[in-house]
């Protein structure tokens, strides 16, 4: 029943949008009709347009979400155990977490060129908060009395970390990586629309510039399938990681 409610709001819409476009108080050539979309969908599947530039734009995320987790999650754990560091970190930090990603494209590219570096640098810099900084608020709330615990039962760090802080920490991690890979899915797109020659948001821009807004909207519709099943994957392996936690965190979706 949940799954069927859920989809009222979209077959709505999509019966509006079809009634729009039979009755012609919708201009095609702005939004083509469903059925339409449906069509050209079918045809760069068949061709494999459109598993190609998705397929380009799930490594390039992939590749980048792994590289920001190796850095990220250590560095919050590093500065959530020892305390003492975080004012080295903390000004620093601070500053780079107000620039927007997007914004660095232009220097990325004087850089880099436009290959695949400057994609990947975005992401970075697009996953690398969401992941540390849940992450450090979950180390930060660790229970002090179930360290206390710890130490009297002569735990090393490593089986406190292990123990104690990381199943502690786990629920703040998982939500941390599920925004992190939403943050990176738009960062994506967006410096693929700006500088790249493949994936859907090169795909996007490339349908722009010939007229075409049914491929723009069987791009934008790609996307937000990908990212929902992108975050129907993280609440499953929250569920597995995290067995005991029976209440479902939720910001929204990614």
């Amino acid at each position: 029943m949940k799954l069927i409610r859920g989809l009222y709001v979209p077959f709505m819409l999509l019966a509006l949008w079809s009634l729009g476009a039979m009755t012609g108080s919708i201009n095609h050539y702005i939004l083509p009709p469903p059925m339409d979309i449906v069509a050209t969908g079918m045809q760069l599947a068949q061709s494999g347009v459109l598993l190609k530039h998705l397929s380009i734009s799930l490594y390039r995320v992939i590749v980048g979400f792994l590289l920001t987790f190796v850095v990220a999650f250590p560095l919050a754990v590093i500065l959530g155990t020892k305390r003492n560091m975080n004012d080295y970190f903390d000004p620093f930090l601070a500053f780079i977490r107000h620039i927007p990603p997007i914004a660095c494209i232009p220097i990325l590219i004087l850089w880099f060129g436009i290959g695949e570096p400057p994609k990947i640098s975005i992401i970075i810099l697009a996953t690398f908060f969401p992941i540390f900084l849940n992450t450090l608020n979950g180390v930060l709330g660790c229970d002090e009395k179930l360290l206390e615990v710890g130490r009297v039962f002569g735990f090393n760090p490593r089986e406190q970390f292990c123990r104690i802080i990381l199943p502690a920490a786990l629920p703040s991690v998982i939500i941390g990586m599920r925004l992190g890979f939403g943050y990176s899915w738009r960062a994506l797109i967006g410096a693929e629309l700006i500088a790249a020659s493949s994936g859907i948001g090169y795909m996007i821009i490339d349908a722009e510039q010939i007229s075409r807004p049914d491929i723009i909207i069987v791009g934008l519709i790609t996307i937000g399938v990908c990212g929902y099943i992108i975050d129907y994957v993280f609440l499953k392996l929250a569920s597995w990681f995290m067995p005991w936690e029976n209440r479902r965190v939720d910001y929204g979706g990614s």
